[in-house]
């Protein structure tokens, strides 16, 4: 019969961690986008490196429970809102034509379009 302790274990995670990477990469590439400098395969393949990079540190360090699904291009509640549905009305177009520009239009509005409302949540700005 195998032994079992009777001192509960505890299992470390984290929630939340950053995503900008530690030169701040995510940012750069995503004013390239903005810009035009950086195409989109490019940005999402700094989105990548960052998220792999990220989950290999965190199981290096002991992390046994390595979240995924929290990283974010620019706001988690926009993510939200484009993964329920809930795009507005004047967006639809837009993310219909081309998914990462319609998500950024949201974000930051267009010459035509509004962007969506701007809202304090616990000290941070949120869409």
């Amino acid at each position: 019969m195998a032994e079992t302790s009777a001192t509960p274990s505890s299992i470390a995670t984290v929630h939340g961690y950053p995503r900008q990477g530690p030169g701040r990469e995510l940012k750069r590439a995503i004013e390239g986008y903005w810009t035009g400098r950086v195409p989109a395969e490019d940005l999402h393949a700094v989105a990548a490196r960052l998220r792999g990079d990220t989950w290999r540190r965190l199981a290096e360090a002991g992390v046994r429970e390595v979240p995924t699904g929290d990283f974010s291009l620019y706001d988690h509640v926009l993510d939200t809102t484009v993964m329920v549905g809930a795009v507005p009305a004047r967006h639809r177009a837009a993310v219909e034509a081309d998914a990462l520009d319609g998500y950024f239009a949201m974000a930051r509005g267009t010459q035509d379009v509004a962007p969506l409302e701007m809202t304090k949540w616990f000290d941070t700005n949120y869409h």
